[in-house]
């Protein structure tokens, strides 16, 4: 399905009266209007091939219609997100389960659509069809050489997939740890790990990043081998100046302060990249800014005062993804508001007075500091979203649009009503 341009003006023209009083309105009280609406234009975020079906948990998962039935209509339904938000030109692909069998054809087919490859991501947390050994006791750091040398084999492969594409990153998460005391040796595993991860590191290409992901507890609760910021860092920093951290937003225990962690591996220049999401208990997989919206705000808050401080392309120095479920709703519609709260939190960081926050900060003003961050977080900047999506050729109002046009019932028109798109 193709959503024309015409369309989409005819929509945004009922509302652009409506917009542009509030547009203007919000313009007259900031400054650098102007540089701020061409961040949001040019500020991009990587759409997972596996989040475009309905998602599930561990008790049952409710399949959708319309679903995607194949990587060139998961890389159709991330071309409609773009058409509409026009912030979404990136796609994530995750192997074996979006394996391209003609990588011209998918180079075309998503260029077409105004999408490039993000990072490819490997999958050694689950045992696939035809597979030689399992995983059911770890991957990188099983204990059986013969186990860790087929998962070192499978990252090296989405490699060479990542490289037709035209990828420049590999995201390796690990579900290796242990489910009761005893059952693993820590540092014979931590180093079985390392070992593993520089065999792949000697796999990458010049100007390949490494991501490693870090998750506290599920699918094994006792222990963790890649468990935290700290632990993933630790691996990072041994493997080379290719290695980065990746920070997904539910990998966390409760109440962990994101943000400080965030403005640590970046002063360490060990950042690679985010999962959005968001969470009330664990890793919840939940809409992005849909539970939290205040620390995702703080978060963009550190993430651009310290880009900033070294210099760093908002947009391309580091990977910006979704990492979502979506158990009871569109996903599509899901991903249309994790983009928009994404937006919104980076639009409303941009805004804060950097100059102003750092003097309330060298004067120990906690009060001041503290009315200039959430005087921001309450300034409705979604009229400053709009705007630079329309100027981008997109939609005032994406969910609308979408809604308006029916686009779930002409996928399930095109495709069926029972369908079951790979992924989680």
């Amino acid at each position: 399905m193709t959503i024309e341009k015409y369309q989409i003006e005819q929509i945004n023209g009922d509302a652009l009266s409506k917009h542009e009083k509030r547009f203007e309105f919000l313009a007259t009280e900031l400054q650098d209007v102007e540089a701020i609406i061409q961040k949001l234009i040019d500020f991009q975020v990587a759409i997972p091939s596996w989040a475009l079906g309905t998602g599930g948990t561990r008790f049952g998962r409710f399949s959708g219609g319309g679903e995607p039935g194949s990587l060139e209509e998961k890389i159709e339904d991330i071309g409609l997100l773009h058409q509409l938000n026009r912030s979404s030109g990136a796609i994530s692909l995750h192997i074996p389960w979006d394996i391209p069998k003609n990588y011209q054809e998918i180079i075309t087919l998503a260029a077409q659509q105004g999408l490039r490859f993000d990072a490819m991501n490997s999958n050694t947390f689950q045992d696939q069809k035809g597979q030689g050994l399992s995983y059911k006791f770890g991957s990188l750091q099983h204990v059986d050489k013969s186990v860790r040398k087929q998962a070192i084999e499978h990252n090296i492969e989405v490699i060479r997939h990542g490289v037709e594409l035209g990828s420049e990153s590999l995201t390796v998460w690990l579900s290796d740890g242990s489910s009761f005391p005893g059952q693993l040796n820590f540092r014979r595993a931590f180093e079985n790990t390392l070992e593993s991860l520089q065999e792949i590191y000697a796999a990458l290409p010049a100007n390949w990043k490494l991501f490693l992901e870090y998750k506290a507890f599920e699918p094994n609760f006792y222990s963790t081998t890649v468990g935290d910021w700290g632990q993933s860092l630790l691996y990072v920093s041994k493997l080379g100046p290719q290695a980065f951290t990746l920070v997904d937003l539910g990998h966390h225990l409760p109440n962990a302060n994101i943000e400080q962690i965030v403005a640590l591996l970046l002063m360490e220049g060990k950042l690679g990249g985010f999962h959005f999401n968001d969470s009330k208990y664990g890793d919840d997989d939940l809409t992005t800014g849909s539970i939290k919206p205040y620390q995702l705000f703080l978060i963009f808050n550190e993430l651009v005062e310290g880009m900033d401080a070294r210099g760093m392309n908002h947009n391309t120095d580091l990977g910006w993804m979704i990492d979502a479920s979506h158990n009871v709703k569109d996903p599509l519609e899901d991903l249309l508001q994790s983009v928009e709260a994404i937006m919104i939190a980076y639009a409303q960081a941009l805004l804060v007075d950097r100059q102003a926050l750092q003097k309330a900060q060298m004067e120990n003003d906690t009060v001041t500091a503290q009315e200039l961050l959430q005087t921001v977080f309450r300034t409705d900047v979604r009229p400053l979203v709009a705007e630079a999506r329309r100027r981008a050729g997109g939609a005032l109002e994406p969910l609308k649009v979408y809604r308006d046009l029916q686009v779930r019932n002409e996928l399930i028109r095109k495709r069926g009503a029972v369908t079951v798109a790979t992924g989680l």
